[in-house]
């Protein structure tokens, strides 16, 4: 039974912000167990993400596709590519797209970097699995996929213009 957060939310919708709260304070100490996890290998958990973003797209790519990828801003993941850049963790590439746009891409220092940090993981989320069954697991998963693409949703249908019937209907004007 979740808590009652205010009279005219429905239960489902309790149910929600406390799974909301809940991984509010789950991120907080991810990131700090991330944090202590990867520092032996000279990393943080915001540039062992990025590195990992870098990983998973399996090609160079534009901070801003990989801030997309990651649900950030780009000026965020920018100021931490510049610091990895700095350090000879990832270097910038020409993108045959966008002449601006820089690719980044994973040098050899931050690949073993980054290889280093997934054995620590793998360690590390096979003793925090141990004892949680699978299937609750991955039902929690897809329960967090599904909240995610609602707000995808929501945030796209915001961001979409006026249809075209809106913009030449003077009723609406």
């Amino acid at each position: 039974m979740s808590p009652r957060f205010h009279p005219d939310q429905t239960a489902a919708g309790d149910a929600l912000t406390a799974l909301m709260l809940e991984t509010f304070r789950l991120n907080g100490r991810l990131l700090a167990a991330g944090d202590r996890l990867v520092e032996p290998v000279g990393l943080t958990s915001a540039r062992w993400q990025v590195l990992g973003a870098i990983a998973m797209a399996g090609r160079p790519e534009p901070v801003a596709h990989i801030a997309r990828d990651m649900g950030l801003t780009r000026q965020s993941v920018q100021r931490v590519v510049d610091v990895m850049a700095a350090e000879g963790l990832v270097a910038f590439a020409d993108n045959p797209h966008h002449r601006r746009a820089k690719l980044v891409e994973m040098t050899a220092r931050g690949r073993a970097a980054y290889d280093a940090a997934i054995v620590r993981h793998t360690t590390w989320s096979n003793a925090l699995a141990d004892g949680l069954a699978e299937a609750d697991i991955l039902a929690a998963l897809a329960l967090l996929r599904a909240v995610r693409g609602r707000l995808e949703d929501a945030a796209a249908a915001v961001a979409e213009p006026p249809s075209e019937a809106a913009t030449t209907d003077p009723s609406l004007a």
